[in-house]
């Protein structure tokens, strides 16, 4: 049962991303046959979305990689059925190409790992004879999504590590790798053994490299910090009249968000929608580079989608803006490889919005498949999480996660219906193992360090007091 859901973890992640490329295709071309169109197009794209994600489908609006960790954070099965169930599945791939085809700026990468979580999720429970603890299959679903959307393994384990599992420990369980490994075989069959970047074999020099990956980890470290204050700070209200009229009106709010986005997008020349996965590719192989301006378009448009409410993800945007910060400072060491500097930004920028530098660094050496990069990539990704930390002390998806969790909790205290009781952990196997083979600890063995700090008893207890007390100190 549980390679049975991988696999259809997999499978969704596969058809996601097909779907995600067909979405993005057919309004790139409705631009080329009728520019004006997307005037239209984008405005009411988004004002369906959040229309039908706030009347029928609450809990997948955003990135669904909160989701995915308030989920494994809570222990209220009410909460988890908000966030996690067939339901969300549907939707969230649903409104997802929906938001795609209006040309909003987001990805599919969050909301695959939702999906994955929300798969693996099914299976959860004692009816189906608890394969794993619930935990263990959320974060296990995550890391699968995040394998088989981006086709990095090894970035989908260190990604359940490092953001799925940031306030608990994690084990290295049997669901996590099966999840991944089954997630990956299937992207494998279906989309072949590919990059997702295709392959730069662009490399700094040593020690003149040095100045890049010190710039773009600082560049992006800040970047990313003041992006994720400034997405927490939204998702907890705009300020002033705007954040009365988002609260009263949040369609037609969600319409003016389109009608920006679809602005923007005109006067960048179209290059501000989607992903960003075409620009940041084309730059890379040198094909085409990108404007100066582009990291702020981008970072914009990704604002604009992230407040109007819409499903959709920021971490393949976040790639996007990174690859722009790496081109503005290409522009000032011109002796240095380009390419090399646009993949230092990418991982910058993603390491100081998700601060997760390990997951960073290894998702985009396998997207580029460039390990000539790794030792650059880790410095750029350690000193971007130094500088976003210093600006946002709690990362972007755990304060989101966190939020949600107060929202969904303040909700449920006004209902009448009660809390499930909390589901028990299955013991360690390892743990019995060991008990089984060595035998349960004796009396006289157990709390050995408390005993050498307990007060003596019996016949030394006695010795002690029976013993003649310290002449006192006379010399003064």
């Amino acid at each position: 049962m549980l390679v049975g859901v991988t696999l259809l973890a997999g499978l969704a992640a596969v058809v996601f991303a097909i779907g995600a490329d067909l979405a993005i295709e057919v309004h790139r071309l409705l631009y080329h046959e009728a520019w004006w169109a997307t005037l239209i197009v984008a405005p009411a794209g988004f004002a369906v979305i959040v229309w039908a994600t706030r009347r029928y489908f609450p809990g997948t609006e955003g990135s669904g990689i909160p989701q995915a960790i308030a989920a494994s954070l809570t222990e209220d099965n009410r909460i988890r059925r908000q966030f996690l169930s067939i339901r969300v599945i549907v939707a969230k791939m649903v409104l997802t190409f929906i938001g795609l085809l209006s040309g909003a700026s987001i990805g599919r990468e969050g909301p695959t790992v939702q999906v994955g979580a929300s798969i693996l999720n099914l299976i959860s429970g004692k009816k189906h004879g608890r394969i794993a603890p619930t935990r263990d299959l959320i974060v296990a679903g995550g890391g699968a999504g995040v394998a088989a959307a981006f086709n990095t393994p090894l970035g989908g384990i260190l990604f359940a590590i490092e953001e799925l599992s940031r306030y608990r420990a994690f084990k290295a369980t049997s669901p996590t790798l099966v999840a991944v490994i089954f997630a990956g075989l299937i992207s494998l069959a279906t989309l072949g053994n590919y990059t997702y970047f295709g392959q730069t074999l662009a490399s700094v020099s040593w020690p003149d490299g040095l100045w890049p990956v010190l710039m773009c980890g600082a560049a992006g470290g800040l970047a990313g910090g003041l992006m994720t204050r400034l997405l927490i700070a939204s998702y907890r209200g705009l300020p002033g009249r705007v954040g009365q009229f988002a609260a009263d009106r949040p369609v037609m709010f969600a319409a003016i968000c389109g009608l920006l986005t679809a602005l923007t997008g005109l006067a960048t020349g179209g290059i501000t929608w989607g992903t960003g996965y075409a620009e940041s590719k084309a730059a890379l192989e040198g094909v085409e580079a990108l404007p100066f301006y582009f990291m702020f378009a981008k970072a914009f448009v990704i604002w604009l989608a992230f407040i109007s409410g819409i499903p959709g993800g920021i971490f393949a945007p976040a790639l996007a803006v990174g690859a722009g910060i790496g081109a503005d400072i290409a522009l000032l060491l011109p002796g240095e490889s380009s390419s090399a500097i646009l993949v230092l930004g990418m991982v910058s920028f993603l390491a100081g919005i998700t601060q997760s530098p390990i997951t960073s660094l290894v998702i985009v050496m396998e997207m580029t498949a460039n390990h000539q990069m790794l030792l650059p990539l880790m410095g750029a990704a350690v000193v971007s999480q130094g500088f976003s930390r210093s600006v946002a002390p709690v990362p972007l998806y755990d304060a989101l996660a966190i939020g949600m969790l107060k929202d969904i909790t303040r909700q449920l205290r006004g209902s009448s219906q009660p809390p499930e009781p909390p589901e028990t952990e299955m013991p360690d196997p390892h743990e019995a193992m060991l008990e089984e083979i060595m035998g349960p600890p004796r009396p006289d063995e157990e709390d050995t360090d408390a005993d050498l700090d307990a007060p003596k008893q019996g016949s030394e207890a006695e010795m002690d007091e029976s013993a003649p007390p310290p002449k006192p100190d006379t010399s003064s």
